[in-house]
């Protein structure tokens, strides 16, 4: 009998390992945001900054860029998963794509000026790009 590993397309390890980069990226995220509890004084549960902090635009800038981050994760991960089934290769140029749109996106976002999230706004071409590829999965299977 087959295992799971034996029906997938070798170059699959490809989409596996951008799904784990994403997760150390996103943990590096989660850093910043835990290093800008400290320097901004945003002590737990508070999810923001109070507006009578005078920082709080700058940790709020920081914390929103990861947030918007976690919003979108899982739909990237399931066009990354989906589309990485018959395009492993595309799919996983994609994702690295998508994580250095986020990373331009986080760090943007995170100078305190929210316009200079706009800078990493081109992840959203690799969002297309997997969606692409994901349909032409679902589309394959139903003519097969």
């Amino acid at each position: 009998m087959a295992s799971v590993v034996d029906l997938l397309p070798k170059e699959y390890g490809y989409v596996v390992l951008v799904l784990v980069l994403y997760g150390f990226f996103n943990s590096w995220m989660a850093f910043q945001v835990g290093k800008a509890r400290k320097k901004y004084k945003v002590f737990y549960p508070a999810l923001y900054a109070e507006s009578d902090n005078k920082d709080a635009n700058l940790f709020n800038c920081v914390q929103r860029g990861h947030q918007n981050s976690l919003e979108i994760m899982p739909v990237f991960f399931v066009l990354l998963l989906l589309g990485g089934l018959q395009y492993p290769v595309v799919a996983a140029g994609l994702g690295i794509f998508y994580i250095v749109g986020r990373y331009f996106y986080f760090n943007g976002y995170a100078s305190g000026d929210p316009k200079n999230r706009l800078r990493g706004e081109f992840y959203a071409l690799s969002l297309l790009g997997l969606a692409g590829c994901s349909i032409s999965l679902g589309v394959n299977l139903l003519l097969r």
